[in-house]
């Protein structure tokens, strides 16, 4: 196993604290499991149509290290049973980002779906990032595949 990263973490104005912080529920787990975190006052939490998102709090702020973002990816257990999903998965936090960390959740079940205050809805993932040269040139080098797009390299 490598060496943990460290990675900042601030409690929002009017956060329920008593929800901890993010966690890997298992030794070997990448991601740490977010919680819905809503505001007093709202911590009935919020009904997701089928076909509608909406924004789901979490209650805290990141400092993500320069050189890395945190990812956040969908939890699969509730892809599965419900179809909730993160429409801009994998949704990137980058290093310089202060402010509330909120999560895009969708629902693209069929049967309307309850986030409650404290349910785990998504998972976040500390990831290094390499940012690109980019260079323009004239001409790219060939390749096997060259140009062939969607579906070109066999069925499906």
């Amino acid at each position: 196993m490598s060496e943990a990263v460290a990675l900042e973490v601030m409690w929002d104005e009017g956060a329920d604290r008593a929800l901890g912080l993010p966690g890997y529920e298992t030794p070997g787990a990448a991601g740490a499991d977010l919680r819905a975190n809503f505001a007093p006052g709202a911590r009935d939490g919020v009904e997701i149509a089928p076909g509608a998102r909406a924004l789901i709090p979490t209650g805290l702020r990141l400092a993500v290290p320069v050189g890395y973002e945190v990812q956040l990816r969908p939890r699969s257990g509730l892809a599965l049973k419900h179809g909730i999903t993160l429409p801009n998965s994998p949704g990137t936090i980058d290093s310089d980002y202060r402010g509330p960390l909120g999560v895009i959740v969708m629902n693209a079940g069929d049967a309307p779906f309850h986030v409650g205050h404290g349910d785990r809805i998504a998972q976040m993932i500390l990831a290094p990032v390499v940012q690109a040269r980019l260079t323009l040139v004239e001409r790219l080098d060939e390749t096997a595949r060259g140009a062939g797009g969607f579906g070109s390299t066999g069925v499906g």
